[in-house]
Formats: structure tokens, sequence, C-alpha cells
């Protein structure tokens, strides 16, 4: 298992913040039962970088707390069953470790979001990881139905590391 984390904003996470990253990361795999060894790429930022990547990637000119780029693509979420009739595409050659993709997460939103919720910071974090995780592995909300089904996956997965509000 990697996890590449590039911390990259000015401003200071006082928390563990490699330390809920990995226990996040780790426990969404365990969750959707992904069956490979997997590649993560976590990059913390500003609202002023996350900005810059939402309008390039979104076309949406305003900060947002966190991106997901998943590189594998799912018929159905969580389901790896295809995944390895691809291995050049979605598996690194040399460690051969599934390749999800990338999180960017904003630290000045997780500290905003976090006061404005009334729970800690370290909670956000779990919680925009844990979110960006379901996204790598396939899981939207687009419609209610999907919103609903990720917002229990999502406090699933933070329950079972600790992590409540």
């Amino acid at each position: 298992m990697t996890i590449n984390i590039e911390y990259e904003a000015e401003k200071e996470l006082e928390i563990p913040y490699k330390e809920i990253i990995e226990n996040v990361v780790l426990e969404s795999l365990d969750y959707v039962e992904c069956p490979y060894e997997a590649e993560v790429n976590v990059i913390i930022t500003d609202n002023q970088e996350i900005r810059a990547i939402n309008k390039e990637h979104r076309q949406i000119d305003a900060p947002t707390d966190v991106l997901s780029f998943p590189l594998v693509d799912y018929e159905t979420p969580a389901d790896f069953d295809h995944v390895e009739n691809y291995v050049e595409d979605y598996f690194d050659p040399d460690t051969g470790e599934l390749l999800l993709g990338d999180i960017v997460v904003s630290v000045d939103k997780v500290e905003e979001q976090a006061e404005k919720y009334g729970h800690s910071t370290t909670r956000e974090l779990a919680f925009l990881i844990a979110h960006s995780m379901l996204h790598l592995c396939g899981y939207d909300h687009m419609d209610d139905d999907e919103r609903l089904e990720m917002e229990a996956k999502q406090s699933e997965i933070l329950e079972r590391r600790g992590y409540s509000r």
C-alpha cells in the first residue's frame, strides 16, 4: 500500500494529518473490500490553489473543500472485477499496485468547515478523505439516492476508525 502525501499549504494543520489520512484511506479500502494493494496520492493545499484546480478541471471559479481524481473507470461502484483486464491502465508496473487516483484537500476549508459544523479539524479531515476515497472507488452523489448511500458509507467508515462528531 502506498499513500503519497504532499503538504503544499503554508498554513500548518495542528493535527496528525498523515496518521488521519493513512487510517481513513486504509479503512476505506477495507470497507469497499478492495482486493488489491493500492496507491493513493493526497495533496494538501490552500483555498487559492484548490480554486485554480477547480476552475481548470470543473470550470467552477471558487475554492472547494476536496477534489477527487479517480483513475479507475467503474461500471458499478467498488466493483474491481474488471481491472485485471486493463493491467497496463490501472496498475503501477513497478509495484503492481492498483492506481486509484488523487485527492486534493484545502486546509483552509478543513478549518472553516470544522468550525461551521461544530466538530474537530481531525474529524473534518477524516470526513473529506473518506468522501474522496469513495469517489476514487466509483461512488458519486449526483442524485438523492446516491447522496444518501455515500453519506451512510462515509459515516460507517469514520465510525469504524473512531472519528465521530
